[in-house]
């Protein structure tokens, strides 16, 4: 039990140490997430389009 109670007490002490973005920062990199996410969507689509197309083409 002891150490059970140790291994909680040696989490919540490296917990503090963490330096947390502001909520701006969290923010902004969703957004990057978002938009680079959307992006590599479109050009997977185009390119499996692109692929089908070309497959159709030969078959």
């Amino acid at each position: 039990m002891k150490k059970i109670g140790r291994y909680f007490k040696e989490c919540w002490l490296e917990m503090k140490k963490v330096s947390w973005p502001s909520r701006q920062e969290v923010i902004h990199s969703t957004w990057i997430v978002i938009v680079s996410t959307i992006l590599f969507a479109i050009a997977l689509g185009l390119v499996d389009t692109l692929l089908g197309l070309g497959l159709d083409l030969i078959f």
